[in-house]
Protein backbone atom coordinates (compact mmCIF):
# COMPACT_ATOMS: atom_id res chain seq x y z
CA UNK A 1 0.00 0.00 0.00
CA UNK A 2 1.38 3.35 -0.99
CA UNK A 3 1.74 5.55 2.07
CA UNK A 4 2.30 8.75 0.11
CA UNK A 5 -0.46 11.26 0.48
CA UNK A 6 -2.27 12.59 -2.55
CA UNK A 7 -2.57 16.36 -2.89
CA UNK A 8 -5.82 17.87 -1.64
CA UNK A 9 -8.60 18.15 -4.19
CA UNK A 10 -10.43 21.48 -4.35
CA UNK A 11 -14.04 20.72 -3.51
CA UNK A 12 -15.56 23.48 -5.68
CA UNK A 13 -13.16 23.70 -8.61
CA UNK A 14 -14.03 22.47 -12.10
CA UNK A 15 -12.86 22.73 -15.70
CA UNK A 16 -15.31 23.16 -18.56
CA UNK A 17 -14.47 22.38 -22.19
CA UNK A 18 -16.47 23.04 -25.36
CA UNK A 19 -15.11 22.12 -28.79
CA UNK A 20 -16.09 23.53 -32.18
CA UNK A 21 -14.68 23.32 -35.68
CA UNK A 22 -14.32 27.05 -36.30
CA UNK A 23 -12.32 29.78 -34.58
CA UNK A 24 -15.06 32.48 -34.79
CA UNK A 25 -17.51 29.92 -33.42
CA UNK A 26 -15.29 29.10 -30.44
CA UNK A 27 -14.77 32.80 -29.67
CA UNK A 28 -18.52 33.40 -29.75
CA UNK A 29 -19.04 30.31 -27.61
CA UNK A 30 -16.46 31.47 -25.08
CA UNK A 31 -18.04 34.92 -24.94
CA UNK A 32 -21.41 33.36 -24.09
CA UNK A 33 -19.80 31.16 -21.42
CA UNK A 34 -18.19 34.18 -19.76
CA UNK A 35 -21.40 36.19 -19.78
CA UNK A 36 -23.64 33.38 -18.51
CA UNK A 37 -21.76 32.46 -15.30
CA UNK A 38 -18.93 33.50 -13.00
CA UNK A 39 -16.13 31.60 -14.76
CA UNK A 40 -12.68 32.50 -16.05
CA UNK A 41 -11.59 31.80 -19.61
CA UNK A 42 -8.29 29.95 -19.39
CA UNK A 43 -7.64 29.87 -23.13
CA UNK A 44 -8.09 27.96 -26.38
CA UNK A 45 -6.61 24.71 -27.60
CA UNK A 46 -6.21 24.21 -31.36
CA UNK A 47 -5.39 20.63 -32.40
CA UNK A 48 -5.59 21.00 -36.18
CA UNK A 49 -8.20 20.33 -38.86
CA UNK A 50 -10.14 23.33 -37.55
CA UNK A 51 -10.89 21.87 -34.11
CA UNK A 52 -10.79 24.48 -31.32
CA UNK A 53 -11.62 24.03 -27.64
CA UNK A 54 -12.44 26.77 -25.13
CA UNK A 55 -11.43 25.97 -21.56
CA UNK A 56 -13.05 27.74 -18.61
CA UNK A 57 -12.57 27.33 -14.88
CA UNK A 58 -14.63 28.16 -11.80
CA UNK A 59 -16.93 26.64 -9.25
CA UNK A 60 -18.68 23.45 -10.32
CA UNK A 61 -22.15 25.00 -10.52
CA UNK A 62 -20.91 27.98 -12.53
CA UNK A 63 -18.93 25.79 -14.91
CA UNK A 64 -21.96 23.60 -15.57
CA UNK A 65 -24.08 26.64 -16.47
CA UNK A 66 -21.32 28.08 -18.65
CA UNK A 67 -20.73 24.82 -20.56
CA UNK A 68 -24.44 24.35 -21.27
CA UNK A 69 -24.76 27.94 -22.50
CA UNK A 70 -21.65 27.56 -24.64
CA UNK A 71 -22.78 24.26 -26.13
CA UNK A 72 -26.16 25.74 -26.99
CA UNK A 73 -24.47 28.66 -28.73
CA UNK A 74 -22.17 26.34 -30.67
CA UNK A 75 -25.16 24.28 -31.77
CA UNK A 76 -26.84 27.42 -33.09
CA UNK A 77 -23.74 28.01 -35.22
CA UNK A 78 -23.86 24.38 -36.34
CA UNK A 79 -20.30 23.92 -35.04
CA UNK A 80 -20.62 21.93 -31.80
CA UNK A 81 -18.24 18.95 -31.70
CA UNK A 82 -18.19 17.98 -28.02
CA UNK A 83 -18.40 19.30 -24.45
CA UNK A 84 -17.06 18.12 -21.11
CA UNK A 85 -16.98 19.06 -17.42
CA UNK A 86 -14.10 17.94 -15.18
CA UNK A 87 -15.08 18.27 -11.54
CA UNK A 88 -12.30 18.66 -8.97
CA UNK A 89 -9.37 18.12 -11.37
CA UNK A 90 -6.13 16.91 -9.84
CA UNK A 91 -3.11 19.25 -10.01
CA UNK A 92 -1.26 16.76 -12.20
CA UNK A 93 -3.92 17.07 -14.91
CA UNK A 94 -3.74 20.84 -14.91
CA UNK A 95 0.06 20.83 -15.06
CA UNK A 96 0.15 18.52 -18.08
CA UNK A 97 -2.35 20.53 -20.13
CA UNK A 98 -0.73 22.88 -22.67
CA UNK A 99 -2.49 25.82 -21.01
CA UNK A 100 -1.03 25.02 -17.60
CA UNK A 101 0.71 28.39 -17.35
CA UNK A 102 -2.63 30.17 -17.70
CA UNK A 103 -4.22 27.78 -15.20
CA UNK A 104 -1.52 28.65 -12.67
CA UNK A 105 -1.81 32.40 -13.15
CA UNK A 106 -5.49 33.02 -13.83
CA UNK A 107 -6.38 33.51 -10.16
CA UNK A 108 -3.80 36.29 -9.78
CA UNK A 109 -4.17 37.92 -13.19
CA UNK A 110 -6.22 41.01 -13.64
CA UNK A 111 -7.27 41.19 -17.26
CA UNK A 112 -6.07 44.22 -19.15
CA UNK A 113 -8.22 45.30 -22.04
CA UNK A 114 -5.98 46.91 -24.61
CA UNK A 115 -8.94 48.14 -26.61
CA UNK A 116 -11.77 48.34 -24.10
CA UNK A 117 -15.29 49.47 -25.04
CA UNK A 118 -14.73 48.35 -28.63
CA UNK A 119 -15.97 45.39 -30.63
CA UNK A 120 -14.11 42.42 -32.07
CA UNK A 121 -14.98 41.06 -35.49
CA UNK A 122 -13.86 37.66 -36.77
CA UNK A 123 -14.14 36.47 -40.35
CA UNK A 124 -13.02 32.95 -41.21
CA UNK A 125 -12.30 31.70 -44.72
CA UNK A 126 -10.97 28.52 -46.23
CA UNK A 127 -7.78 29.60 -47.93
CA UNK A 128 -5.31 32.40 -47.22
CA UNK A 129 -6.02 34.55 -50.31
CA UNK A 130 -9.69 34.85 -49.40
CA UNK A 131 -8.76 35.95 -45.87
CA UNK A 132 -6.35 38.61 -47.14
CA UNK A 133 -8.88 39.90 -49.65
CA UNK A 134 -11.61 40.03 -47.04
CA UNK A 135 -9.28 41.87 -44.65
CA UNK A 136 -8.53 44.48 -47.28
CA UNK A 137 -12.25 44.96 -47.97
CA UNK A 138 -13.03 45.32 -44.26
CA UNK A 139 -10.31 47.92 -43.71
CA UNK A 140 -11.58 49.98 -46.66
CA UNK A 141 -15.26 49.69 -45.72
CA UNK A 142 -15.14 51.18 -42.19
CA UNK A 143 -12.90 52.66 -39.52
CA UNK A 144 -11.50 49.39 -38.17
CA UNK A 145 -8.06 47.96 -37.55
CA UNK A 146 -6.72 44.53 -38.39
CA UNK A 147 -5.37 43.24 -35.07
CA UNK A 148 -4.14 39.79 -36.13
CA UNK A 149 -5.10 36.61 -37.94
CA UNK A 150 -5.36 33.02 -36.74
CA UNK A 151 -4.83 29.72 -38.59
CA UNK A 152 -6.32 26.53 -37.12
CA UNK A 153 -5.61 23.95 -39.80
CA UNK A 154 -7.72 22.43 -42.57
CA UNK A 155 -7.14 25.59 -44.60
CA UNK A 156 -9.14 27.76 -42.18
CA UNK A 157 -7.88 31.31 -41.59
CA UNK A 158 -9.53 33.95 -39.41
CA UNK A 159 -9.00 37.70 -39.68
CA UNK A 160 -9.55 39.58 -36.40
CA UNK A 161 -10.55 43.24 -36.56
CA UNK A 162 -11.31 45.79 -33.86
CA UNK A 163 -13.24 49.02 -33.77
CA UNK A 164 -16.57 50.52 -32.76
CA UNK A 165 -19.54 48.17 -32.87
CA UNK A 166 -21.16 49.87 -35.87
CA UNK A 167 -17.90 50.00 -37.81
CA UNK A 168 -17.11 46.35 -37.13
CA UNK A 169 -20.59 45.27 -38.28
CA UNK A 170 -20.25 47.20 -41.55
CA UNK A 171 -16.71 45.92 -42.12
CA UNK A 172 -17.63 42.27 -41.54
CA UNK A 173 -20.50 42.51 -44.01
CA UNK A 174 -18.17 43.92 -46.67
CA UNK A 175 -15.60 41.21 -45.93
CA UNK A 176 -18.18 38.48 -46.35
CA UNK A 177 -18.92 39.49 -49.94
CA UNK A 178 -15.23 39.70 -50.80
CA UNK A 179 -14.46 36.32 -49.22
CA UNK A 180 -17.27 34.69 -51.24
CA UNK A 181 -15.96 36.31 -54.41
CA UNK A 182 -12.38 35.09 -53.93
CA UNK A 183 -12.85 31.73 -52.22
CA UNK A 184 -14.95 30.19 -49.47
CA UNK A 185 -16.48 31.99 -46.49
CA UNK A 186 -16.62 29.65 -43.50
CA UNK A 187 -17.83 31.65 -40.47
CA UNK A 188 -18.20 35.17 -39.07
CA UNK A 189 -18.65 36.58 -35.56
CA UNK A 190 -19.02 40.03 -33.95
CA UNK A 191 -18.33 40.38 -30.20
CA UNK A 192 -19.48 43.75 -28.78
CA UNK A 193 -17.47 45.02 -25.79
CA UNK A 194 -15.49 41.83 -25.06
CA UNK A 195 -14.65 41.07 -21.45
CA UNK A 196 -11.09 41.28 -20.16
CA UNK A 197 -10.66 37.49 -20.23
CA UNK A 198 -11.60 37.47 -23.89
CA UNK A 199 -9.13 40.23 -24.70
CA UNK A 200 -6.33 38.37 -22.96
CA UNK A 201 -6.82 35.18 -25.01
CA UNK A 202 -7.17 36.68 -28.48
CA UNK A 203 -4.02 37.00 -30.61
CA UNK A 204 -2.70 40.52 -31.11
CA UNK A 205 -0.16 41.58 -33.71
CA UNK A 206 3.12 43.10 -32.51
CA UNK A 207 2.15 46.49 -33.93
CA UNK A 208 -0.58 46.74 -31.26
CA UNK A 209 1.87 46.23 -28.40
CA UNK A 210 3.47 49.46 -27.22
CA UNK A 211 7.11 49.05 -26.22
CA UNK A 212 8.91 51.57 -24.07
CA UNK A 213 12.04 52.98 -25.66
CA UNK A 214 14.98 53.99 -23.45
CA UNK A 215 15.60 57.71 -23.27
CA UNK A 216 19.07 58.55 -24.62
CA UNK A 217 20.76 61.30 -22.63
CA UNK A 218 24.20 62.87 -23.37
CA UNK A 219 26.26 61.53 -20.49
CA UNK A 220 29.73 62.20 -21.98
CA UNK A 221 29.99 65.89 -21.24
CA UNK A 222 33.58 66.17 -22.50
CA UNK A 223 32.66 64.67 -25.86
CA UNK A 224 29.67 66.99 -26.10
CA UNK A 225 31.96 69.95 -25.39
CA UNK A 226 34.27 68.87 -28.22
CA UNK A 227 31.41 68.62 -30.67
CA UNK A 228 30.14 72.09 -29.76
CA UNK A 229 33.56 73.72 -30.07
CA UNK A 230 34.39 71.78 -33.25
CA UNK A 231 37.88 70.72 -32.19
CA UNK A 232 39.41 67.27 -31.99
CA UNK A 233 41.29 67.87 -28.75
CA UNK A 234 39.72 68.64 -25.47
CA UNK A 235 39.50 72.33 -24.75
CA UNK A 236 40.97 73.35 -21.42
CA UNK A 237 39.11 76.25 -19.90
CA UNK A 238 41.33 78.69 -17.98
CA UNK A 239 40.95 78.79 -14.26
CA UNK A 240 39.17 81.82 -12.92
CA UNK A 241 41.56 84.13 -11.06
CA UNK A 242 40.60 86.40 -8.26
CA UNK A 243 40.88 89.97 -9.43
CA UNK A 244 42.45 92.40 -6.94
CA UNK A 245 40.11 95.00 -5.55
CA UNK A 246 41.20 98.62 -5.24
CA UNK A 247 42.28 99.74 -1.80
CA UNK A 248 39.79 101.63 0.19
CA UNK A 249 40.39 105.40 0.21
CA UNK A 250 38.79 107.90 2.48
CA UNK A 251 36.91 110.43 0.44
CA UNK A 252 37.44 114.09 1.50
CA UNK A 253 34.44 115.59 3.22
CA UNK A 254 33.37 119.13 2.39
CA UNK A 255 34.46 121.73 4.87
CA UNK A 256 31.84 122.81 7.30
CA UNK A 257 30.38 126.21 6.67
CA UNK A 258 29.52 128.21 9.70
CA UNK A 259 26.17 129.84 10.04
CA UNK A 260 27.76 133.30 10.12
CA UNK A 261 29.52 132.77 6.80
CA UNK A 262 26.28 131.49 5.32
CA UNK A 263 24.45 134.62 6.49
CA UNK A 264 27.17 136.93 5.11
CA UNK A 265 26.83 135.31 1.72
Amino acid sequence: MNSSKRPPIPSESALGLVCTQSFPAIVGTADMMLKSAAVRLVGYEKIGSGYCTAVVRGRIADVRIAVEAGAETAEQFGQLVSKSIISRPLPNLEMVLPISDRLAQFAEEQGYSRLSNLAVGLLETRGFPAMVGASDAMLKAADVHLAAYEMIGDGLCTAIIRGRVSDVAVAVEAGMYEADRIGELHAVMVIPRPLDDMEATLPVASCWIEKRQPLALPIDLKQTQKELVGQKEEVELPDLQRLPLPEEERLPLPEEISREEYRNE
